[in-house]
């Protein structure tokens, strides 16, 4: 429901009212009820807040739960499943599909919340970042989300502590009682399946870095590579990016020309990035591990498919990259 506020200039804004953070708690009230069914374990806090482990812990965890996670991150309003591939090192496949992509994957599933302790580090997506508003992108987008209570996923290898739980609840301006995390580290199977869940999710961002109008993209479709499950984090985020960046295949339909779909296509695959062509891993190490000395313009699918819902026809940019992801997956 759009509001109609008067911003500091005196020209009217629409603001979006959504309830992403109610919808999503649909999805989370299974695995509390019985969390064994995914392999899932509750962390009681004595803030109240409710931390469920779905693989940070060894053993716990797995495709099913990677699967319900990856569909928690983008608040419900895309499908998540496991289809056969043809890749290098993997026979397995991630797929997702969404007909409200702009708000399942940049409002909700981007992981662009850093959230830190004072031993705690961890990467926050999921519908919980509306109601936090610490990103310019939510602002841009002009979102609001009045549900009582949060929702948030953590790429992280540790559970937060009271400490942590009850600062995300204040950001969120929430109880820790109303603030429900679910957690697992890179280097588990349900992480994995999380992070390469997010083809379509990589190829909205590298649009919104690019100025290109997102509320003209109708519906999203994206396929990616399952890696075989790393023995640490570092290879893991090497493995899930690479799974994105050299594997991935993702198609928009979208309601703009063909020519305009060709100018920005130019530039939107992985392979326009000066930085591409190195398994991520390397990429990573090369920069000391800060993420801020790799080009943002890297992060996009391998091949990306746009669909012009204005004219019918189709413009195909990028390509996959076979031996990267052998290399990756310990084929090379």
């Amino acid at each position: 429901m759009p509001i109609l506020l008067i911003g500091i200039d005196g020209s009217p804004r629409r603001k979006n009212i959504l309830q992403l953070n109610q919808r999503a708690y649909g999805l989370v009230q299974p695995i509390l009820a019985s969390p064994s069914e995914i392999n899932a374990e509750v962390s009681p806090l004595a803030c109240g807040a409710h931390v469920l482990d779905l693989g940070v812990k060894s053993g716990l965890g797995g495709l099913e739960a990677g699967r319900q996670l990856a569909e928690i991150c983008l608040s419900g309003l895309a499908s998540v499943d496991f289809v056969p591939g043809e890749f290098p090192g993997t026979r397995t496949a991630v797929q997702v599909r969404t007909d409200r992509p702009r708000l399942a994957c940049l409002a909700s599933q981007y992981a662009g919340w850093q959230i830190k302790g004072e031993k705690f580090f961890g990467m926050g997506s999921g519908p919980m970042r509306i109601k936090a508003a610490k990103e310019p992108v939510i602002h841009e987008m002009s979102l609001i989300d009045d549900s009582p209570l949060a929702v948030g996923v953590l790429e992280t290898s540790q559970l937060p502590d009271d400490a942590v739980c009850e600062k995300i609840a204040a950001d969120c301006q929430v109880p820790a009682a109303q603030l429900f995390l679910l957690a697992a580290r890179t280097a588990s199977i349900a992480g994995h399946v999380q992070v390469v869940a997010r083809s379509v999710e990589t190829c909205l961002h590298k649009l919104h870095e690019l100025h290109f109008d997102l509320s003209t993209i109708e519906s999203g479709y994206g396929i990616a590579p399952l890696p075989p499950i790393a023995a640490d984090d570092v290879v893991g985020i090497g493995r899930t990016n690479d799974a994105i960046l050299y594997g991935a295949s993702v198609t928009l339909w979208v309601r703009e020309s063909t020519d305009k779909l060709r100018e920005v296509g130019a530039k939107l695959p992985s392979n326009t990035s000066s930085m591409y062509g190195q398994p991520f891993e390397k990429i990573l190490r090369d920069a000391k591990f800060d993420f801020y000395q790799i080009d943002p313009l890297l992060f996009s699918p391998a091949e990306v498919c746009l669909v012009s819902l204005l004219d019918g026809q189709t413009t195909i940019v990028g390509e996959r990259n076979d031996a990267v992801l052998a290399t990756s997956f310990g084929q090379g």
